[in-house]
């Protein structure tokens, strides 16, 4: 089966939705969504193992053109995030355009025809002028390199692929790892297990998350008062952005209080002062993804949760053997160990102008201009792509900031057969990234997924918020090489009118 279209988008979670409803909104409905899962959601539909919440505040975490005003938490759970992102495939009519369980094999540019084919596993392909990649970096789980994986006897698995058929009541289980979701994990399953032992590497700076629920009545003001919850929300987005300081040179001078304040927290709920210094980092604040959590030093506290730092030598059927001899007997094994980030697009194969291989192009440093455009791929655009991330806010306005110029791109593609980047563009953007990144406190020397092996940023936004908003307000066309668009029978016809653009769903 083949099926031709204007766009086609990879990815249903946040970013591909959020395209999809962009091109409803200027009238565009000639698209398809494709994605490999059974349902919306990307991150928060894979991620559902206990505990699992968001660490940015449930009404920044949301879409501004979608605002819910029924948020349970001052943090969302992952499933009450997950449903707003399903209800929202309602509400703006994409469950037509979605074409779901589609595993998407490979996108290849045709030149002949200026077009990509996109196709999946099944064996259908898609044939459009624009393609969309919305599939996101914290997509494909990474394991540690540690020798004898395979041989653990007990039931083993990472965090981003939880099994709920494995029952943890009183089992001794192993979690490796402390970054994002291993503070939510052991708190959530510390009651049930008999033991838990933490394995950590390096300690996260973790800091009070002040979680609490919204009662019925905030609910109601918001619904019917939207313009105190966007009040409420520009005052949490400014309260975010105010922290990129931290980031920068100024954040030398700055961190040392807050850090300060962060060991005093752990004091406070940590007893055992030998626990409470492995739990001390010994970096500076934002070197490595700064953390959130009420209950992440309550759990470590327990008599039943032990906190190993020996590093691991192997694992074994009975459980984990430490470089110092000892071996730990576990039942279970967790893996909490972040995703691969090196791969922006996953398993995607995407092949470019001549055949090119992305993955290849990139090699060891990804890198797209503003996180969306790459030279020799013409018409593709990546959301949340390389040096889109961010240490600090809400990654859903990153999104928006990059639509709004994709969108701009699609409008100007109207005039044009295709847009693709210039290498001189990129190569400026990434002696941009590179330099200013040198500044910023994650190049203070530690270990973390924000940069690679050799030390290179290709994840983080090395600006603020703001910065980027302005940067991606209009498709800077200069920064292209373009080809004008074929004269067809269609288009001697002069062009069709477009509707307008659709009115807000009413909730």
């Amino acid at each position: 089966m083949t099926e031709t279209l204007d766009v086609v988008i990879i990815g249903a979670g946040f970013a591909g939705l959020g395209a999809a409803i962009k091109l409803e909104e200027a009238g565009r409905d000639d698209f398809v969504i494709l994605d490999d899962g059974l349902e919306v959601g990307g991150t928060w539909r894979d991620n559902t193992y206990p505990g699992a919440a968001c660490d940015i505040p449930s009404h920044l975490y949301s879409y501004s053109f979608d605002l819910n005003p029924d948020w349970s938490f001052a943090y969302a759970k992952g499933e009450e995030i997950q449903r707003y992102i399903v209800a929202v495939s309602h509400r703006h009519g994409l469950r037509p355009h979605l074409r779901l369980g589609r595993r998407v094999r490979e996108a290849r540019w045709s030149e002949d025809d200026k077009r990509w084919e996109v196709t999946t596993e099944s064996g259908e392909t898609y044939r459009a002028r624009i393609c969309i990649a919305g599939v996101g970096g914290l997509r494909d789980p990474a394991y540690p390199a540690i020798e004898g994986r395979e041989r653990f006897a007990g039931p083993s698995m990472h965090s981003a692929r939880w099994d709920h058929d494995v029952d943890l009541a009183n089992k001794r289980v192993g979690v490796i790892g402390t970054g994002a979701s291993a503070i939510q994990v052991v708190p959530a399953i510390a009651p049930e297990a008999s033991e838990v032992v933490l394995f950590q590497r390096t300690p996260p700076w973790v800091f009070p998350r002040w979680d609490r629920s919204y009662g019925p009545l905030r609910k109601r003001l918001y619904r019917h008062l939207p313009w105190l919850q966007r009040l409420h929300r520009a005052a949490i987005y400014g309260r975010a952005e105010s922290r990129f300081v931290f980031f920068g040179p100024l954040g030398e001078k700055l961190s040392p209080p807050i850090q300060r304040l962060a060991e005093r927290f752990v004091a406070s709920q940590v007893r055992d002062p030998d626990k409470r210094d492995k739990l001390i980092p010994d970096y500076r604040m934002g070197c490595k993804r700064m953390l959130i959590s009420d209950d992440y030093y309550q759990a470590l506290d327990r008599d039943d949760v032990s906190l190993e730092t020996t590093d691991i030598a192997r694992i074994v059927p009975e459980g984990i053997e430490l470089t110092d001899g000892r071996r730990i007997e576990l039942d279970a094994l967790i893996y909490c160990t972040g995703f691969q980030v090196d791969r922006p697009l996953g398993k995607l194969q995407v092949f470019g102008r001549g055949g090119v291989d992305l993955a290849e192009a990139w090699g060891a440093r990804p890198s797209a201009y503003l996180g969306m455009t790459v030279p020799d791929f013409p018409n593709l655009f990546i959301l949340v792509g390389p040096n889109a991330g961010l240490g600090h806010n809400s990654i859903i306005f990153m999104i928006e900031a990059q639509l709004r110029y994709v969108m701009d791109a699609i409008a100007q593609l109207d005039e044009l057969e295709t847009v693709d980047l210039s290498p001189e563009a990129l190569t400026a953007f990434e002696d941009e990234v590179d330099r200013r990144s040198r500044r910023m406190v994650w190049s203070t020397g530690c270990e973390s997924w924000y940069l690679g092996k050799d030390g290179v940023n290709y994840t983080l936004w090395p600006g603020s918020t703001v910065e980027f908003w302005l940067r991606t307000r209009r498709f800077d066309r200069a920064c292209y090489r373009t080809e004008p668009r074929r004269l067809t029978a269609a288009r001697a016809r002069g062009p069709r009118p477009r509707p307008g653009p659709r009115a807000a769903p009413r909730r």
